[in-house]
């Protein structure tokens, strides 16, 4: 007979809130990469967003400060990232992504009588699903903002340690706020990349298969 069973998308969320609360040391262990991630491409961005203000405001001293701290000012309006700030970016959030599918992979292997319990009682396989994207949406976007908090706060910190205390004059406060917006939906999206695969397996177990796992 086909699975009929459905959960409210409320009753999903709470679901999906208690086991991330049960599993909280598992769940520290798969968000600190993408904290790590996210942090260190905020950082990135933040160093370059504010030596672009600085650059922009065309005061004589900032751009002195600029030149010391070995930023080519010559011909520019703005300042992006470098090709090795680009590639060790690039890498670290591959980095993250595979550590998050091995942390989902090994909750999936820890949860096969949960999920063949889920199933037995009826649960679709868009249910089980769901529950592995919802607890991958959480720690994502809690990981995400403290990623964002810390990139940020040291971002600021490492741009007054180079060019001195002219930076909190010229903190762009909407290049800040997008920067930390676009960081907190590229971790999301790492966070619900890594999980996909995970999901999809866990999906598709067969109920009897799940139950039987020794544990």
């Amino acid at each position: 007979m086909e699975r009929l069973a459905a959960l409210p998308f409320s009753k999903s969320v709470e679901i999906a809130y208690k086991s991330i609360r049960v599993r909280f040391f598992r769940s520290l262990v798969t968000t600190a990469s993408l904290v790590l991630a996210v942090a260190f491409l905020c950082y990135v961005q933040v160093v370059n967003n504010i030596a672009t203000s600085l650059l922009q405001s065309g005061d004589p001293e900032a751009l002195r400060a600029l030149a010391r701290a070995g930023y080519d000012i010559n011909g520019v309006t703005t300042i992006g990232e470098s090709a090795q700030q680009q590639w060790l970016v690039a890498l670290s959030l591959l980095v993250c992504v595979v550590g998050i599918i091995n942390a989902q992979l090994m909750a999936v292997s820890e949860r096969f009588r949960e999920i063949g319990t889920m199933k037995c009682l009826g649960a679709l396989d868009r249910v089980i699903m769901l529950l592995f994207l919802l607890e991958a949406g959480m720690q994502g976007f809690a990981g995400s903002l403290l990623g964002v908090l810390v990139g940020t706060l040291a971002g600021v910190a490492g741009s007054a340690v180079s060019l001195g205390a002219i930076v909190f004059a010229g903190l762009p406060p909407a290049a800040l706020a997008l920067t930390g917006l676009q960081s907190v939906l590229v971790g999301c999206l790492l966070s619900l990349a890594g999980v996909l695969y995970p999901a999809i397996a866990a999906a598709r177990m067969e109920p009897v298969e799940a139950m039987r796992v020794e544990q």
